[in-house]
């Protein structure tokens, strides 16, 4: 009689497929799945998961956990919350070739990570000159979930330009530096990359000393660099990820062009992000109908990534990505210097540009910029604590730009607010996660440690499709899991026997409509606390490649540490 390391006993298991679940016990051996049936003898260690869910781990495919990867590789914030393969790399940005200068420059402001942080990762970690040594590197490392990678375009253009030239509008790479950045990626490819990112968006700026009003180095690309790099992801059927300029949207008619092939192999396109805004109720409407047509009628193979939960933020003072997209934001955010930031929020030739921005009815944007619908959840002034900035104004007698700037001014930091951009409407939201032209992604897991990232993205969608019933739980769990797994090449997302024993058991009895609530907690590894959806009652265990790392609320001993669960997935 075979014994199993585990067993997680009479759960309703669901494959990952979008098949019907049914009620079963799964026999892990070796870090693989060796049975899925009933009356399994007893395993090493048993799970009792009567009433519970059993699915294949979550997949979290839009992460920027490159930097926190290698100080900290168990990666905690995603296995808590039955996530057992990352995806990072994203928006253009890797740490493969540049050097730790660069990718802190890269990293900090467009990602709002501390610079030192990313700088002293790197620095101190890098044991590895290209993309097979990083893959080896990464997967020696005693990784709680498994790690996929793609290269970044902004990566890979400082290594070969330098940083001083790959943000000059005026500089292109020449006929043999375009050439390397093709061979670095045709490497990274035969190393198990799933393929390439690049962005576009003119929020996207620099930190550092040396050129912190300028924008990521892939921004400054032409669209013939992008293709002789696309031409290697069509020939090998990988993915470019992309994140557009969203105050160009004539722009993604290319995208849409790239991806399309009738004529040719289509180029896998997936871009940031179908999201109901609340400055545009138009967008996700438009957004999932044009990427319909493209995939109908030109053989393309494209996907707007989305969150699959409101899109809250948080801003302490004027720090908040969405002020990049105006022109007063980006000169309070090129201060750095707190006092110098100040004098400019106080003067009044400045207040009277961003109450003109703040107005401004017409052109793209993603913040609505309703200052009544911006809720003051700290402030040292604790009669403006639980007002919006329009309620204070009124209180006050002054304009609610005018109140945001003065608890800016004399607070600083230590005013933060909240709203919600994005994906507020539960009909809305019911439409996207059941569209086709869209996965679900864009977490941004690793990233925002101030602004909020959604690590728990999988089990709030997976909630609200138990409790509002617009999409059957083995389709969600489906979206979750196969869908991504298989469309990025990866052993992952599939409860079989055979596979990879990365498996979640999910109690529905932890839906109790928690899983929104704010919490901070301690990133590992630097002095910073991140902000943090919970919902310990929900994930019962996640098991990676058959080890329990984690259970209602417990890591196992040696997680992130000795333990060595997870590895680096290298794209089929």
């Amino acid at each position: 009689m075979t014994r199993y390391d585990v067993v997680i006993r009479g759960g309703l298991v669901y494959d990952g497929t979008g098949s019907a679940p049914r009620i079963a016990d799964v026999g892990v051996l070796d870090g693989k799945i060796a049975a899925v049936g009933r009356w399994l003898p007893e395993g090493a260690r048993t799970i009792d998961a009567a009433g519970k869910w059993v699915l294949p781990g979550m997949l979290d495919v839009h992460t920027h956990y490159d930097a926190e990867v290698l100080g900290s590789p168990g990666l905690g914030e995603s296995v808590r919350h039955g996530v057992t393969t990352v995806i990072f790399g994203n928006c253009s940005l890797s740490t493969v070739y540049a050097a730790a200068e660069d990718c802190a420059d890269m990293f900090a402001r467009v990602e709002a990570l501390p610079w030192d942080a990313v700088h002293a990762a790197v620095k101190e970690h890098k044991d590895w000159d290209g993309p097979g040594s990083y893959a080896a590197s990464l997967a020696a490392r005693p990784l709680g979930a498994n790690v996929a990678a793609l290269l970044g375009h902004s990566d890979i253009r400082v290594a070969v330009m330098g940083l001083e030239r790959a943000v000059d509008a005026h500089a292109a790479p020449t006929g043999p530096e375009l050439d390397r950045m093709r061979r670095m990626l045709i490497d990274a490819l035969d190393a198990g990359f799933v393929g390439l990112s690049t962005i576009r968006s003119s929020f996207s700026k620099l930190e550092g000393t040396r050129y912190p009003t300028r924008r990521l180095p892939s921004t400054y690309a032409s669209w013939r660099e992008y293709a002789v790099l696309n031409k290697v992801l069509r020939q090998r059927n990988r993915v470019h990820q992309s994140t557009p300029n969203l105050t160009s949207r004539v722009e993604l008619l290319r995208y849409f062009t790239q991806s399309a092939g009738r004529l040719r192999r289509p180029l896998k396109t997936t871009l940031i992000a179908a999201a109901d805004v609340k400055a545009d109720r138009t967008v996700a409407r438009a957004a999932v109908a044009a990427a319909w047509l493209t995939n109908k009628l030109g053989g393309a193979q494209f996907r707007w990534q989305h969150l699959p939960v409101p899109f809250e933020v948080y801003a302490d003072g004027v720090d908040l990505v969405v002020f990049e997209e105006f022109g007063s934001g980006v000169a309070a955010l090129n201060i750095r210097d707190v006092m110098r930031r100040g004098e400019l929020l106080a003067d009044e030739s400045y207040r009277r540009r961003f109450r003109k921005d703040l107005t401004k009815r017409f052109g793209p944007r993603v913040w609505h910029r309703d200052l009544y619908d911006a809720e003051i959840v700290a402030c040292p002034a604790a009669e403006v604590v639980g007002k919006s900035f329009g309620r204070v104004a009124e209180e006050r007698g002054i304009e609610p730009a005018d109140a945001l700037l003065d608890l800016a001014v004399e607070h600083g930091s230590a005013l933060r607010w909240r709203t919600v951009i994005a994906n507020d409407r539960d009909d809305v939201l019911d439409r996207l996660q059941r569209s086709a032209q869209v996965q679900v992604g864009f977490a941004d897991s690793g990233a925002h440690l101030r602004n909020m990232a959604f690590y728990n993205f999988g089990l709030r969608l997976l909630e609200r499709a138990h409790q509002r019933g617009f999409l059957p739980i083995e389709q969600a769990v489906h979206r979750l899991t196969g869908e991504l797994a298989d469309w990025y090449g990866l052993d992952a997302g599939h409860l079989r026997k055979g596979a990879r024993a990365d498996i979640a058991v999910i109690d529905p009895a932890g839906f109790d409509g928690s899983s929104a609530d704010y919490a901070e907690a301690p990133m590992p590894g630097i002095e910073v606390r991140r902000m943090v959806n919970r919902n310990d009652r929900t994930v019962a265990a996640t098991l990676v490649n058959g080890q329990i790392l984690y259970e209602y609320g417990a890591f196992a001993e040696g997680f992130g540490s000795t333990v060595r669960a997870g590895t680096f997935l290298r794209a089929r």
